[in-house]
């Protein structure tokens, strides 16, 4: 049994977290590069917590050049083990509405230009992701969303674009018709899939803004909408976030859906066929079993 370590990744309009003790912003270095920002530390209500605005404080990253990597590998290094991811997202659902949250369940992964794994030649890696989130941090998050008074939506997919550009009204009406996604965003890939290999129990918290494009009586996304929508989740976000300390408690069991022993049986190469330089970028994301 062990102390819990609450990371939270904010999107866009989600630049801290309210009501940290003992705040402070901590430069992380390593291997994969920077992270998005420094980490935001402090203690709420007993438990450690860990921010991390995905853009950069002032928004300075697009999707595509967030570092994931970095980002992932910062929080694990620093003692993470619970990772909720907030984000911004549209919606294919007439009952999912602008102001609404989903909690994500599953994920389309269409984006095309992203590192996508910590593992490669010289330390060869395949971890499952068939169910990417983990259904015990899930159940805190939809929890916290209805104790805030959030119409919160339990499960639904995730069709992750790669960007910066909304998508076409023929890709709307195609990933909503054809293809079942419920919504729809640029962040959470390969961010889940990367938190996977790192061994975090991983939430996704989508808090949508707009119909996309495929809604007959709401038009093309427009950013100004968005942007007044975005404003109004963001404190929803945030009392969301501040509730979750409570409900995960003090001590951390392992995980009963073992996202923490994801890389259990998942590293292919022989120990004398590794490559020493990729084993030695991987000792806080697979250190447990490369050491």
């Amino acid at each position: 049994m062990t102390s819990p370590k609450i990371a939270v990744i904010g999107g866009s309009g989600i630049y801290d977290i309210d009501g940290l003790e003992n705040a402070a912003w901590n430069t992380v270095d390593t291997p994969w590069g920077a992270p998005s920002d420094a980490i935001l530390t402090g203690s709420l209500d007993g438990t450690e917590m860990a921010f991390l605005p995905r853009h950069g404080r002032g928004h300075i990253h697009s999707p595509t050049t967030v570092p994931y990597r970095a980002n992932i590998d910062a929080l694990k290094r620093i003692g993470c083990t619970d990772l909720i991811s907030v984000s911004a997202c549209g919606s294919f659902r007439e009952d999912m509405a602008p102001g609404d949250f989903v909690i994500v369940d599953q994920f389309i992964d269409r984006t095309i230009a992203r590192e996508k794994s910590f593992f490669g030649t010289g330390c060869v890696a395949h971890v499952s992701v068939a169910h990417p989130t983990c259904p015990r941090l899930s159940d805190a998050c939809e929890t916290a969303a209805r104790a805030s008074g959030i119409t919160v939506h339990k499960g639904g997919t995730y069709l992750a674009m790669e960007g910066p550009q909304f998508s076409t009204l023929a890709e709307s009406k195609m990933y909503r018709e054809s293809w079942g996604a419920d919504v729809i965003g640029m962040t959470n890939m390969p961010e889940a899939k990367l938190a996977r290999e790192a061994e975090l129990c991983y939430a996704s918290v989508a808090m949508i803004t707009d119909y996309d494009s495929w809604h007959p009586d709401h038009g093309e996304v427009d950013v100004t909408q968005i942007i007044a929508t975005l404003m109004g989740n963001a404190e929803k976000g945030r009392d969301l976030v501040r509730r979750l300390p409570a409900l995960l408690g003090a001590d951390r069991t392992p995980c009963p859906h073992g996202c923490d022993r994801a890389l259990d049986h998942a590293i292919l190469t022989a120990p004398e066929a590794r490559d020493p330089a990729l084993v030695a970028k991987l000792d806080a994301v697979a250190g447990r079993i490369l050491a």
